[in-house]
């Protein structure tokens, strides 16, 4: 075979990229299914005789690469945040009034109205309009590198359409699978005598994060893109539509039911529709995503810890099914709190086969007039939580009994309290009792606490029941003697987890805090903690009332943090752990080294009117700058407000740059910072 003129080659690779857009893109071929095999064929053929040919745009990279023996960690620049819920109409009017009150408009809001896809989140970026990098969402700060696989997914472009790329650009999407695709993927399944898919979203999740592209090639995956993390670029979208629509320029697929709405009235109309359309769509959702249109409102808006204020998920009520309460059973959590369990005959509810739900505590039961043996209506809670709504009385049972809740602890047989000013009692038992010993190790060994890869619950359950662990400390005088003598434990993996119980002594202070399991101090308030005091002993020093004044601790929290530092069992625990070495620092400037400012010094002169000095100075930290109170000639930067005082003199001296609070305001947009507006007066 003669080669190809090049120029015939990268012709013929780009009427293939028009071709697969057309088709997975925009659903509208222009060629037949056999003319566009036939010109993949010759692409194919060309390249298999002349691999020098082979370019990184083509259409065949889309079949996957060797496998990977696991996927490497990408933190997030800007955090994957999750979206508050309503469940009701009247939940949506608090949000529209919320939005109102923090804009102080009284006019109507425009909205964007997108269906919620029940699939995976991704995050493509794109350097010079080529996809550089695909991660998941992950916890929302630190996702997993599935670019390979990611290259496999035919509505995800390779390069970027268009003349004026931009220079940078982080476009977020949701993959999921087509119920005709669902269908086919398990047919093939029972065809192969492999185990088949509960539902679309749990296959492509498992699509996604295959270790062989190859295997992510063969799955029929789509992904509708829905916003962005970052942009660079000459085009600057002053709406979330316009947004949406440059989105589609480029290339990417934008879901063709997104609506602009006029009011939040329009959302609510708009959700009725698409709930009666729902089941006639050729993929899963559960509710619509309603966002603020405006741009600037999103970004005076803000976010809390873990979803944005300008944006919420209209869900749809959770599918329900009738089926019977075999007995109730009765876990304890690691705080202590008993927790019942009703334990169902089987039944199909939204997707999945459900054989247990909550049931909270004894005064949901008696809300619910339960007894065993009854006949109950289960809900999927949010399509997650499976959960008793009613009992059908009409079908209750003559041997239908009344359940009794312990007057001891089902585990241990230590008494139980009353919580006060809460429904739920306590095992008093505390780590005599083997329940809450399980569950405070497997908090502290999870990846999002001290992070010991290869413990999981089964090993943590023997450990415990042999008498191995009995505190936190036990796990590092384990050896390989009696890691061997458990249950599917040989020599090599026990090896492999006593590497990582060694690993594990290096942690950063936030993650420590949250391993202790102090009660409601999750990973957020765990690191603000950590950011504030920067040691342990700092923190274990500060009084209640400091503790209550830090923004996104508050009363109750800070005493829970004072009470469990007062304990002296509590304070055994963490002087044993550092006895053994356990080396908990502050890793502040490690983590900041991947974040947009890292390495830059900035320092603040005069007053802010959009923000507070504070806030300005959070946020610079956050994005991975130093905030120094002086100025020299290793500033990188001033940051000048109305007011400036001699630092600006200072600054022109030693020619060190400045920046206006308006620049400083776009930059915060460049990198998805949205700041809270000071109210001070």
């Amino acid at each position: 075979m003669a080669a190809p003129p090049v120029q015939a080659y990268k012709t013929l690779v780009k009427e293939l990229q028009y071709h697969n857009h057309r088709y997975h893109v925009l659903d509208d071929p222009v060629i037949s299914d056999g003319e566009y095999d036939r010109k993949l064929s010759l692409l194919q053929s060309w390249e298999h005789a002349f691999p020098d040919l082979i370019d990184d745009d083509s259409p065949t990279h889309r079949v996957g690469g060797r496998p990977l023996s696991e996927f490497s960690q990408i933190s997030h620049s800007v955090p994957m945040l999750s979206l508050e819920n309503a469940f009701d109409s009247d939940a949506l009017m608090d949000f529209d009034r919320r939005i109102a009150e923090r804009t102080e408009t009284q006019e109507n809001v425009n909205y964007v109205c997108e269906p919620k896809l029940d699939g995976v989140a991704l995050s493509l970026l794109y350097r010079d309009g080529v996809l550089e990098r695909a991660a998941t969402r992950g916890d929302g700060m630190i996702g997993e590198d599935v670019t390979a696989n990611a290259k496999t997914i035919r509505s995800v472009p390779l390069r970027l359409q268009g003349d004026s790329l931009p220079n940078l650009i982080e476009v977020r999407g949701e993959v999921y699978i087509p119920h005709e695709g669902f269908e086919l993927l398990n047919a093939e399944a029972d065809r192969l005598g492999d185990k088949k898919f509960v539902n679309p979203r749990n296959a492509a999740a498992g699509s996604l994060r295959q270790l062989d592209s190859r295997v992510t090639a063969s799955r029929p995956l789509v992904m509708s893109v829905y916003g962005l993390g970052i942009l660079e670029s000459t085009v600057k979208p002053k709406t979330h539509f316009e947004m949406l629509t440059y989105l589609k320029q480029l290339g990417f697929l934008v879901n063709s039911h997104t609506y602009l709405a006029a009011n939040i009235f329009q959302c609510e109309s708009f959700y009725e529709q698409l709930a009666k359309q729902r089941s006639s769509l050729p993929y899963d959702i559960d509710g619509i995503v309603i966002k603020v249109n405006s741009l600037e409102i999103q970004q005076r808006m803000g976010a809390v810890l873990r979803s944005p204020r300008w944006a919420i998920a209209r869900k749809f009520p959770a599918q329900e099914e009738m089926t019977r309460l075999v007995a109730v059973e009765y876990q304890v959590g690691r705080t202590g709190v008993i927790t019942p369990v009703g334990r169902l005959e089987p039944v199909f509810v939204g997707g999945v086969t459900v054989r247990n739900a909550t049931l909270h505590n004894q005064d949901e039961i008696a809300r619910l007039d339960l007894f065993t043996d009854d006949t109950v209506i289960v809900r999927r809670a949010g399509d997650v939580i499976p959960k008793i709504v009613r009992v059908v009385k009409e079908y209750r049972r003559a041997n239908a009994s009344l359940i009794e809740f312990p007057q001891q602890c089902p585990v241990c047989g230590s008494e139980i309290e009353q919580v006060p000013d809460e429904a739920a009692v306590r095992c008093t038992g505390g780590m005599r009792c083997p329940a809450q010993v399980k569950q405070s190790i497997n908090h502290f060994v999870s990846r999002r606490a001290i992070n010991i890869e290869g413990l999981g619950d089964k090993l943590v359950e023997q450990l415990v029941d042999r008498d191995h662990v009995k505190s936190f400390s036990d796990l590092y005088r384990l050896d390989l003697v009696i890691l061997c003598s458990l249950e599917r434990m040989a020599e090599k993996s026990s090896k492999k987890l006593l590497k990582s119980i060694h690993a594990s002594r290096d942690t950063s202070l936030s993650k420590f805090i949250y391993a202790l399991g102090i009660r409601e101090v999750g990973e957020g308030c765990a690191q603000i903690l950590a950011n504030r005091f920067q040691s342990l002993e700092a923190l274990i020093a500060e009084p209640l009332e400091k503790l209550t004044e830090i923004e996104g601790v508050g009363p109750v929290v800070a005493r829970h943090i004072v009470d469990y530092f007062a304990e002296p069992k509590n304070m055994n625990v963490i002087d044993e752990l550092l006895s053994i070495g356990l080396n908990c620092h502050h890793k502040g400037d490690k983590e900041n080294s991947s974040r947009p400012l890292a390495g830059q010094t900035w320092v603040l002169t005069g007053n802010l009117d959009s923000m507070s000095r504070e806030g300005a100075k959070g946020i610079l930290k956050s994005l991975g700058a130093k905030v120094s109170s002086s100025i020299s000639a290793k500033t990188t930067k001033l940051l000048v407000g109305s007011k400036a005082g001699s630092k600006l003199e200072k600054a022109k001296l030693l020619r060190v740059p400045t920046m206006q609070e308006r620049e400083f305001a776009d930059l915060l947009v460049s990198h998805n910072v949205y700041p809270e507006h000071k109210t001070e007066i």
